[in-house]
């Protein structure tokens, strides 16, 4: 690791107050820095945003046919620049820039995704967001998830705990699931749990992965499913956001996900506090006869 980025992450924040990369302060010089540029990134986004309607921002293509929108490529831009800037020797990784494997070598890392839900973002849908996450050794341990349209932002702090707009969240003590609990995620994995007896009700999906992460973080969903092939960038902000809240966020198995690795996907994963965890899992594995 570069020396001067590893004494600016444990030492100085931009104020020169110090730091301990384990344990900073929600209230740590370098934190809310973070949280000022999200914010002006999400506002940045707003500009292209029309609610309930079909953005102003130029749609384009991706290969393998995802949309991306002129608001993404401008959002990634301001925050590289504006974050590079904070942290200039932190590598990077972003949905919208060219993966470097030079990253691979490196301790500290940004993690962004400009815009977490691009095809609600571009429908006029409420439910996207921006995800700013600094990992540190293939775990985060910075998260934001920033959703501007409906005025909501998620942080946490490896080891200094989450909150939602400045107020302490915890995640659902469920020790259960019933036909109350509530749950976001895809139809498929939410039929295979019905399939062998799990009741629950599975709300509408949120665009923004990231954003279905961080309100079971917030409790307002008790547990979440995720479908495989989402990547770092959907994931860790809203990881640390809901560890930090007295969740987790695994594999089908319960293994704690690593970031920054040369590949970025991830298989299914599950999301909540550890009694619905061990209960989707088993009956995950149930299910499928393995």
């Amino acid at each position: 690791m570069n020396p001067s980025l590893a004494h600016n992450i444990a030492n100085d924040a931009p104020d020169n107050g110090s730091h301990d990369w384990n344990g900073l302060s929600l209230n740590d010089g370098l934190v809310p820095a973070l949280v000022e540029i999200t914010r002006a990134a999400g506002d940045l986004a707003l500009g292209f945003f029309r609610p309930g309607a079909k953005t102003s921002a130029a749609i384009s293509k991706k290969a393998g046919g995802s949309p991306v929108t002129e608001a993404d490529h401008a959002v990634n831009r301001y925050l590289e620049q504006k974050l590079r800037g904070l942290l200039p020797d932190a590598a990077w990784l972003s949905e919208e820039s060219t993966d470097s494997a030079e990253r691979l070598g490196q301790d500290v890392v940004f993690v962004i995704d400009p815009i977490d839900g691009t095809r609600g973002f571009a429908a006029g849908e409420k439910a996207w967001a921006v995800a700013v996450a600094v990992v540190y050794r293939r775990r985060p341990g910075i998260g934001i998830v920033h959703a501007p349209a409906l005025g909501e932002t998620y942080l946490a702090v490896k080891n200094g705990g989450a909150q939602l707009n400045g107020r302490d969240i915890r995640c659902s003590e469920r020790k259960g699931l019933d036909a109350s609990a509530l749950v976001g995620g895809p139809l498929s994995m939410a039929s295979e749990l019905r399939g062998v007896g799990l009741e629950f009700d599975l709300l509408p999906k949120i665009p923004s992965l990231a954003l279905r992460i961080a309100k079971v973080a917030a409790g307002t969903l008790d547990a979440g499913l995720v479908s495989a092939n989402s990547n770092d960038w959907d994931l860790a902000a809203a990881d640390l956001i809901l560890n930090e809240a007295g969740g987790r966020l695994t594999s089908l198995y319960g293994r704690e996900l690593l970031y920054n690795r040369a590949e970025t996907q991830h298989g299914e994963l599950i999301a909540g506090p550890a009694p619905l965890l061990s209960q989707i899992s088993g009956a995950m594995i149930q299910a499928r006869g393995r």
